[in-house]
């Protein structure tokens, strides 16, 4: 696959993102879309009380406007025989992802009517979600998809139908780890732009062409949105965005064939997740004592004194070890 079309996309992404925040940020401010604090937040928080959310669809437009005419193009230009699939793959992946993102700007929508931080209800988002992903495997199974697991250096796994059932649970909780890890300016924003750029070798490591546009057309839009979002953030991403990322992500797992790698690129929003488990689970077992200062385990370090610049590099950096880590046991299991 020419690199032209995976720089193509990354820049053509990130040019949409960046000029739809010149327009979205003042508009969301215009109707007062802002972003109600958590009074059990940091303190020093409260000063961002008000500043407008929902700017997730700039990156959303972005890259899936980038996506659908990326594809188009590659297979108007390029011919694989191999390329029906994975277009198929990602298609459905985009239209999942997208679902998320719906599902978000329902909580979004009705935390700013209601001026308050409750939207859908816990057992309301986990029946949408688990639909959603149901919906999203059931199209892949329809495709083909088989439900033999790769796993680098042990082999293929043949789980049949409890594939379906452990993937519907972890597309649904690495959705709500990401959504999780949103809670700092930049953090997320940055963390998802490290996982496309490793789905994005991945991509060319496997040869799913479109796969690499779908992915460089993530990781440019994040870009773009972080111009506007980096710490003092003028624009939130909100749930409609959060969601939106962590169902793209799955999303391009499952394009190149290797959902097991969301162990690994994953990892630190399953670990910001795992931090709310282990601290509600300690506070309920010691009957009011906390294990963190704060969670998700971001807060944590917020409240130990980093600035939200060092826990964005921090944090940034990690992923990024993650996505080099999945890349590289990955080319050895191969070559």
């Amino acid at each position: 696959m020419n690199i032209g079309w995976v720089l193509g996309s990354a820049a053509a992404s990130f040019v949409i993102s960046a000029l739809i925040g010149k327009w979205l940020v003042p508009f969301l401010r215009k109707v007062k879309f802002g972003q109600t604090i958590l009074e059990d937040g940091p303190k020093w928080h409260e000063k961002k009380q008000g500043t407008p959310t929902m700017g997730g669809f700039m990156f959303i437009t972005a890259s899936v406007l980038v996506t659908l005419v990326g594809v188009l193009l590659l297979s108007v230009f390029t011919a694989d025989e191999n390329m029906n699939l994975d277009m198929s793959r990602v298609l459905a992946g985009v239209v999942m992802a997208c679902a998320y993102g719906a599902v978000g700007f329902i909580d979004d929508y009705i935390k700013v009517v209601k001026k308050r931080n409750l939207g859908l209800t816990a057992k309301q988002k986990l029946f949408l979600q688990f639909a959603i992903a149901i919906a999203y495997l059931a199209t892949l199974a329809i495709l083909g998809t088989s439900t033999v697991l790769v796993v680098p250096y042990i082999g293929q796994l043949d789980l049949g139908f409890f594939y379906w059932i452990i993937m519907a649970i972890a597309i649904v909780g690495i959705v709500n780890a990401v959504n999780l890890s949103d809670g700092i300016d930049g953090l997320v924003g940055s963390m998802a732009f490290f996982s496309a750029l490793a789905f994005m070798l991945l991509s060319a490591v496997f040869k799913y062409y479109s796969t690499g546009i779908m992915s460089s057309a993530l990781a440019g839009s994040c870009l773009g949105f972080l111009l506007w979002n980096f710490h003092p953030a003028k624009v939130f991403m909100g749930d409609t965005g959060s969601l939106f990322l962590g169902g793209y992500i799955c999303a391009l797992a499952f394009a190149i064939n290797r959902p097991i790698l969301l162990i690994i690129i994953a990892l630190p929003y399953l670990l910001e997740m795992l931090s709310v488990v282990l601290q509600v689970t300690y506070f309920k077992l010691t009957h009011g004592k906390r294990l963190f200062k704060m969670s998700p385990i971001h807060h944590h370090f917020e409240m130990c004194g980093w600035s939200e610049v060092k826990i964005v590099i921090v944090f940034g950096a990690f992923t990024a070890l993650c996505g080099i880590f999945s890349v590289l046991i990955t080319v050895f299991d191969i070559f």
